[in-house]
């Protein structure tokens, strides 16, 4: 490949809590998963950050979510399809409305957190995802996780699949994202995920958790917002691929 996507989460700020530094973020990625509302991102914080992402020529995604501010939309709900699929369409709705006040739009959708993970596997989950895109929008393009649940319903439903790698996650040897509850799951050395997304582009491999090597085919590339490091590990990751031939250009 000699193009990819760089992306982060982003609008994830909550009245008087202030998380990520989204201004800069938007000066180095080409697309933008911003907060719906159910995880993080409260109407200002998300009318700002698509005013900002306008701005910056940045494509907006909507990063849907389980209900859940409290845990940051990482712990699982075990809600029902139905559920599911109007808490995502009611998100679609909610953040399009925002981008359209800003003058974009909502160009593709991806999951967050616990519905991210849930969705590999869960085939109910993942088919309320698909169900709720294809009723809203079916033009999206999804982002997932290759060889997800999620991303082989999204095919079969005739929607557009976006694969996705992190550059500041560990990965199995399986190809699935190491827990956080583990310790290395997230990586801070902007240099050592340079480097891991740099082959990753260039030869398709990463090194898993065990040392081995595992193959990998990614469209976008994702730094998440929230991390300290997050500015530096971006800037570092462009600069690298941008060094080794490799186009930064959004999937949407």
């Amino acid at each position: 490949m000699n193009t990819i996507d760089l992306n982060a989460d982003l609008g994830e700020s909550f009245g008087a809590w202030n998380l990520g530094d989204d201004a800069a973020m938007l000066q180095v990625v080409t697309s933008a998963n911003v907060a719906c509302g159910f995880h993080a991102g409260d109407p200002l914080t998300l009318v700002r950050t698509c005013e900002l992402a306008a701005a910056a020529g940045v494509t907006v995604g909507a990063q849907v979510s389980y209900r859940d501010l409290a845990g940051f939309g990482r712990r699982f709900l075990d809600e029902s399809p139905d559920e599911l699929r109007a808490d995502v369409i009611y998100q679609l709705g909610a953040l399009d409305g925002v981008c359209r006040s800003a003058g974009t739009r909502v160009a593709y959708v991806k999951p967050h957190g616990a519905l991210y993970n849930a969705v590999v596997d869960h085939a109910a989950q993942a088919g309320a995802v698909v169900a709720a895109v294809v009723a809203y929008d079916p033009t999206l393009p999804i982002v997932g996780l290759p060889g997800s649940e999620l991303l082989r319903q999204a095919s079969n439903a005739g929607l557009r699949c976006v694969t996705e790698a992190f550059a500041d996650r560990a990965y199995t040897p399986e190809g699935r994202l190491v827990s956080r509850r583990e310790q290395g799951a997230v990586l801070h050395d902007p240099r050592v995920v340079a480097e891991r997304m740099t082959r990753l582009v260039t030869e398709g491999r990463l090194t898993a958790v065990d040392g081995s090597d595992l193959l990998l085919r990614a469209d976008s590339i994702c730094t998440h917002g929230d991390s300290p490091d997050a500015v530096e590990i971006a800037r570092a990751v462009r600069a690298a691929l941008s060094a080794s031939g490799v186009s930064i250009r959004a999937f949407a």
